[in-house]
């Protein structure tokens, strides 16, 4: 099993002592990647739920530089202490509670003298308080700062420093004498005790603003604090605590006085001797961070620039078209080299003080946010099958091309030029991105939104892949290849230079280059593509097509009824139909055999139609998302949503919206069943098995042909084989109430072939069914292999060559209800 498209950018990294890897924060995992490369080399492997801090140890003499020890935190509520150069886990603090952020001072506090009697480890964590039951009035203070011993692996008794609504984020200065979080307006800053203890007094100040704040920073050698707020502005308070934290730290203090006149800038009561505003940016303020010697100070937002102001002077300069707002600034131990984090999911390592992009660690692209006239377009994925590898649809217009088995980005496609500003409005949407069976051609179409009513414009775009480079480039631009309307589905030819593109205004193209005459195995001289043919079948919307898996057939969905067509005469060769609502999605399964419908509205529904009758094997009511078909075999899988009407969050699903069903295309009753999270969105392939890959995943020691890759709404991907060893791995798992799956009517059995009296649809079921639970939960949903039970009369109505529709209750019950009543081999393999 192979997991990926994890978020890089949730925490801020961490550099080792010799700034050679990069520790990074990756769901329940820490990847460590190699500065030099940034490929991924180690992780470490135990948290539970999401990792939010990683703090390396630094090294105490140039000596130890080689020492690899680091601390984590996570929302499981636990502390562990590692060695990650082998990587092993040398310590577990249960704090029970989880952690949103921690920061240890007194590691950066440590000097090259050692004692002989060496100082207790001390934690600062900010945690979300869950034992606290929710008040009427919803006042709940959330979060909290507390203590904690890691020397004696347990919690300072009873003291908390601080409660907020939510929790916040902890900043420690680089010398580990302060500590501080932003709330809203305030400013909260603790000074760390000399004597670490846990009774020690912890002192603290605030400082006020007139707009909230995202984020501070501490001064590496003075007593001055920056704070970026959401209006852009940046502030700072210089001479902060003079009054409260003067007392041994060895500082001069000023004279007290309360005149305004002689505290600049400073509201109020505040502890501060001044406070300065600069203003460059023009929405808030995300980063803020001080250099090594403390001469400049590094900011950052949405605008996706990085501003270096000189501290002294005010002067600044820039690291402008980062593409993306800045989340994160990190430091290393090597002046030369610092990071940053964007929310596009990447980290640039950046060469200092020419801030230089020396290499990119490129995460998975999140989805993209559409506007509202966008709405109910599909997920938009694409598959490089064989190489393994899928197209995503960027924020900035582009196109991101990411290996599956790598789990790291390979390149970008810009399909139209776009440079990030913040708050800017969407003005192109790519609405399709679609490769060709052996990855070497991709097509996109993009839609230019009108202004104010006016203006508008559909482009179809062919890209051609570059056999040194491996990267594509534009090969044909078609503006309004239909007229004003806009493209519905693109497919390409599974052996030639050949596409078609369907519309909703009533026609569909077919689009050759070189005339489709030359094999793709072949080298093509560099030409353009053009329009073959036009078909329409009554004038009515073209919503999908496909081509079969030899190519001499064209399947074109006319809305609720699917055409077939030979695309190379351009001749109609029959219809069948009709569907209830208009299909969305068509894949034939296998050999093409089987043609697969998806139809989307209030009656969605799945069919399989065979080809050999023109005329529907079998039906579900079911809302699908994706269709993948598996090449030269007769299964397909489908990832359909759950309805909204089903109780099953409440049940055995457990706040699943989706499940993965795997068919034989001959057979209604699905061979294996997969429940999933955030379906909405999501995409299904069968990828060609990679060897090296699987040996390096240590998925089954047996050869693969092909894997099914599920990625779900968020982009988080899962990569396994659905026949494989932990598949056929049977153990009990107690399945609650299947039967609240149900809505109104009968389902199954009964609605075939009549009431069985001794069985009541309605009751709420406790059976016990066999299933094989994945290695371990995935955070976006655990997978849940069920092994289907059927046969006996379910056998029956494939050899009635009936026609029938189920819903997903209705199909699930099937199942159940075979295990209540012995139908068939109790957990027969369909395979």
């Amino acid at each position: 099993m192979i997991r990926g498209g994890r978020s890089y950018v949730l925490s801020p990294p961490a550099f080792s002592n010799d700034a050679k890897r990069l520790l990074v924060c990756t769901a329940n995992t820490v990847t460590i990647f190699s500065t030099a490369t940034g490929l991924p080399v180690l992780s470490l492997d135990g948290h539970t739920a999401l990792v939010t801090a990683v703090i390396v140890v630094p090294a105490s003499t140039p000596a130890s530089k080689i020492l690899c020890y680091c601390w984590t935190a996570s929302l499981d509520g636990t502390i562990r202490y590692w060695d990650f150069s082998v990587p092993e886990l040398i310590k577990i603090i249960n704090v029970n509670l989880p952690i949103i952020s921690m920061v240890i001072p007194s590691l950066l506090s440590q000097t090259a003298e050692t004692n002989d009697k060496s100082p207790k480890t001390f934690a600062y964590l900010s945690v979300e308080n869950t034992k606290e039951p929710e008040k009427e009035s919803g006042k709940v203070l959330r979060g909290q700062i507390k203590k904690c011993n890691l020397t004696n692996s347990r919690m300072a008794g009873g003291m908390t420093l601080s409660e907020t609504k939510q929790p916040e984020i902890i900043t420690v200065s680089s010398s580990g004498k302060y500590f501080g979080i932003q709330f809203k307006r305030k400013l909260r800053i603790w000074k760390v005790p000399i004597a670490e203890s846990e009774r020690a007094v912890v002192k603290k100040i605030t400082l006020h603003h007139t707009k909230n704040m995202n984020v501070l920073a501490f001064h590496p050698t003075q007593r001055i604090v920056a704070a970026g707020d959401v209006t852009g502005r940046i502030l700072i308070w210089r001479g902060f605590g003079d009054r409260t934290f003067a007392d041994g730290d060895g500082l001069v203090s000023r004279k007290l006085t309360n005149n305004e006149e002689e505290r600049p800038g400073v509201r109020g009561n505040d502890d501060a001797d001044s406070c300065t505003t600069w203003h460059w940016h023009s929405a808030e303020v995300n980063v803020l961070f001080f250099s090594s010697d403390g001469a400049y100070l590094y900011s950052g937002g949405k605008e996706g620039v990085l501003v270096v102001w000189q501290l002294d002077t005010g002067r600044k300069k820039f690291l402008p078209r980062i593409g993306s707002p800045l989340l994160w600034f990190t430091d290393s131990p090597d002046p030369s080299l610092s990071s940053i984090s964007c929310a596009d999911n990447q980290i640039h390592l950046l060469k200092m003080p020419s801030m230089e992009i020396l290499k990119s660690i490129s995460g998975i692209k999140l989805p993209c946010s559409f506007p509202e006239m966008c709405n109910g377009l599909q997920s938009g994925i694409a598959f490089d099958c064989n190489a393994g590898l899928v197209a995503l649809r960027t924020e900035n217009y582009c196109i991101q091309l990411y290996s599956l088995f790598d789990d790291r980005g390979i390149s970008e496609v810009v399909v139209c030029e776009r440079n990030h500003q913040p708050g800017d409005e969407v003005t192109v949407v790519v609405t399709l991105a679609v490769l060709s069976l052996d990855g070497s051609m991709m097509s996109t179409a993009e839609v230019k939104l009108p202004e104010e009513g006016l203006g508008g414009l559909v482009c179809l775009k062919f890209w051609a892949l570059g056999s040194q480079n491996k990267e594509f480039s534009l090969s044909t631009i078609v503006y309004e290849p239909h007229r004003d309307a806009g493209i519905s589905a693109i497919a390409f030819h599974p052996t030639r230079p050949m596409a078609v593109s369907s519309s909703y205004g009533g026609d569909f193209k077919v689009w050759v280059c070189n005339n489709g005459i030359q094999e793709m195995d072949k080298p093509l001289p560099n030409s353009g593509w053009t329009c073959h043919a036009v078909g329409s079948y009554k004038k009515k919307p073209m919503t999908a097509a496909t081509f079969s898996s030899d190519g001499s057939v064209l399947a074109v969905a006319a809305e609720t009824v699917i055409t077939l067509w030979d695309a190379d005469k351009n001749i109609l060769v029959a219809v069948i139909g009709e569907t209830l609502m208009p299909v969305v999605n068509l894949a034939f399964a296998g050999t093409s055999e089987y043609l697969v419908s998806a139809s989307w509205g209030s009656k969605p529904q799945l069919s399989i139609w065979s080809m050999s009758k023109l005329s529907v094997s079998w039906s579900y009511m079911l809302h699908v998302e994706a269709i993948a078909s598996a090449a030269d075999m007769s299964f397909f899988a489908a990832l359909a949503l759950l309805p909204e009407s089903s109780k099953c969050n409440e049940t055995s699903i457990k706040g699943r919206d989706g499940v993965i069903l795997l068919f034989n295309a001959s057979d209604p009753v699905p061979i294996f069943t997969w429940s999933v999270k955030k379906a909405k969105g999501g995409a299904l392939a069968f990828i060609q098995a990679n060897q090296f890959a699987i040996d390096e995943n240590e998925l089954d020691g047996k050869p693969h042909q092909s894997l099914l890759a599920y990625i779900n709404g968020d982009h988080e991907y899962l990569l396994f084989d659905p026949q494989g060893k932990e598949a056929k791995e049977q153990s009990t798992i107690r399945q609650e109430g299947l039967g609240d799956l149900e809505e109104a009517g009968k389902f199954g059995y009964a609605s075939i072939y009549g009431e069985l009296p001794q069985f009541d649809p309605k009751r709420k079921q406790a059976s016990w069914v066999l299933s094989a639970p994945l290695e371990r939960p995935w955070e976006t949903g655990s997978f849940e292999v069920v092994l289907t039970l059927c046969g006996g009369p379910l056998g029956k109505m494939v050899e009635l060559n009936a026609s029938y529709r189920f819903s997903i209750d209705e199909m699930l019950l099937l199942q159940m209800e075979s295990l209540v009543f012995g139908f068939g081999n109790f957990g027969r393999n369909h395979v």
